[in-house]
């Protein structure tokens, strides 16, 4: 059985500063808590330190689509089973709206964080708000 979350934040930041932010994978540490290290291993695969309360997690993650400015897509390879996408959408010349979904299985990625007390929930809403801040800083510079 699957569990999926989506969180959606909308900011003061054009599509472009949202999407260069998010298009270098390498760069999600610095706004998703949970996430230790991304290192490329080639062109599409990537591999993750996860750090979880009481665990840490390592995993390959594959990126199935790429589509400038629009959508990032991917799925796990080995290790953990989930998959996501974050979507930009333009809300103005200086606005944008970024939306996560991420589908997991709970008794590998989530067993510990407690899918069912919207734990993850909240994390993907702190990281999505670090972000914001970032994209705000990075825009307004």
């Amino acid at each position: 059985m699957s569990a999926s979350l989506v969180e959606t934040v909308d900011i003061e930041a054009p599509v472009a500063v949202a999407w260069e932010l998010w298009s270098d994978v390498t760069r999600w540490p610095s706004f998703l808590s949970h996430v230790r290290l991304v290192e490329r291993l080639d062109e599409r695969r990537f591999a993750w330190q996860l750090q979880l309360p009481g665990a840490d997690r390592n995993f390959v993650a594959e990126l199935t689509e790429v589509v400038p400015e629009d959508r990032i897509a991917w799925h796990t390879v080995e290790g953990v089973s989930h998959a996501g996408v974050v979507t930009f959408h333009r809300l103005s010349d200086t606005a944008s709206r970024v939306t996560l979904q991420i589908e997991y299985d709970p008794k590998g990625f989530v067993e510990r964080l407690g899918a069912l007390t919207n734990l993850d929930s909240a994390l993907a809403n702190y990281d999505l708000g670090e972000f914001q801040k970032l994209a705000e800083t990075a825009a307004a510079s």
